[in-house]
């Protein structure tokens, strides 16, 4: 399952692991035929004991495969607690916070920490046993750690409150296409000299409708053998995790792009990319069940899936310009031990700077029942 890539070689125990994994996609692609990549992307990242998430094996921080904005440090979490604060007197003291896929639990700690009115109950959507171990001994020291509990599926009773995902939905699986002007072929993944490799296959009506819908909602036309993805879960995915949320607010936090940025004609070979051991490369065959596969996020898409359910588009902003109108940046400045504001202000320009994490990262609010104006924290509506 390796590659040409100057990739660190994992142990032997882990080697064992990515190869059963491998056994598994290789016996699939045997009975079935070229495997879509979406469910590729799935048993990569999920299937039972082995998949990415569920593997049990450390992912975050310096010691895993990336560091996302709460690993950075607290100033991300306090600027999302003062969005929060700001919105919490509308749903009274019985209020909710739904976290999907919480990962090292840091976030959850932190905004516990940070809010000025923290939720009855900080609920965390978390399918992979493992993590939930990480999170609960994250959360072991925090005095508000009796407010959280674990979920199998999201809540069946309705709540007020908020629902936040951060770097959740460029995890969710994604169909692969490339357009070849008077037809579209899907990507697909096949065994050949003993590899994985990628195929095409003939799409299904989902995907070959999906993929012409969105190419006439462009302003530029694709070339012959533009390659890109596309998530066509993502709406039903959406449908099931907000469908409980009777009166607040879901901040979608995630590396991505409008739509005519993300599908324009010179970016000929889409948005997925694979991390191992913080380096990014772009061969999802490399150590399937030990490399992160993700692909951007169409926030058009996002925003009318929102749309569809009833949801309304409340905000959608830079992560720069987020954590700046929070006004955490004072906060810093106003630090008077030298050493730890010199270490703030290197977490602030980390979480800001366009070259670091703060033009890719965006955020997207999408709200449901009376919401007040959120301009302070996401500014024009029209970016």
């Amino acid at each position: 399952m390796q590659s040409a890539l100057n990739l660190p070689t994992p142990p032997p125990e882990l080697i064992e692991l990515s190869h059963t994994l491998g056994e598994r996609i290789v016996e699939w692609i045997g009975q079935h035929g070229p495997m879509p990549f979406d469910r590729y992307m799935y048993m990569c990242l999920y299937e039972p004991g082995l998949g990415y998430y569920v593997n049990g094996l450390h992912k975050f921080g310096a010691d895993g495969d990336f560091i996302t904005a709460p690993e950075q440090g607290d100033l991300f979490a306090q600027a999302l607690a003062r969005q929060v604060d700001l919105l919490s007197p509308l749903w009274g003291d019985d209020w909710t916070l739904l976290e999907l896929g919480a990962g090292s639990g840091v976030l959850a700690k932190d905004l516990l920490a940070h809010l000025e009115r923290p939720p009855q109950r900080y609920e965390i959507l978390e399918p992979s046993a493992q993590l939930r171990q990480v999170q609960a001994t994250t959360l072991k020291e925090s005095p508000h750690g009796h407010r959280v509990r674990w979920l199998d599926q999201p809540p069946e009773k309705p709540f007020s409150g908020v629902i936040i995902a951060n770097e959740v939905i460029d995890a969710l699986p994604v169909k692969r296409f490339r357009w070849m002007g008077d037809r579209m072929e899907e990507l697909a993944v096949t065994v050949k000299d003993d590899r994985l490799q990628w195929t095409t296959t003939t799409p299904d009506a989902r995907l070959t409708e999906a993929v012409e819908a969105l190419a006439g909602d462009l302003s530029d036309p694709w070339p012959v053998g533009f390659e890109s993805e596309l998530c066509v879960d993502l709406a039903p995915w959406l449908s099931t995790v907000t469908s409980s949320l009777s009166h607040g607010l879901c901040l979608f936090v995630d590396y991505g792009y409008s739509r005519q940025s993300y599908y324009h004609p010179e970016r000929l070979e889409g948005t997925l990319v694979c991390h191992y051991r913080h380096r990014a490369h772009f061969d999802p065959f490399v150590w399937p069940g030990l490399t992160d596969l993700s692909a951007f996020v169409d926030f058009d898409l996002l925003a009318k899936a929102g749309t569809d359910l009833g949801l309304k588009v409340a905000g959608f902003t830079t992560q720069a310009e987020f954590v700046l109108a929070s006004g955490v940046h004072e906060t810093v400045l106003a630090e008077p031990d030298e050493y730890r504001r010199l270490k703030l202000l290197s977490e602030l320009k980390r979480l800001t700077l366009p070259g670091e994490m703060g033009e890719k990262f965006k955020l997207m609010a999408l709200g449901r029942g009376q919401l007040p104006p959120m301009s302070d924290f996401f500014g024009s509506m029209d970016q």
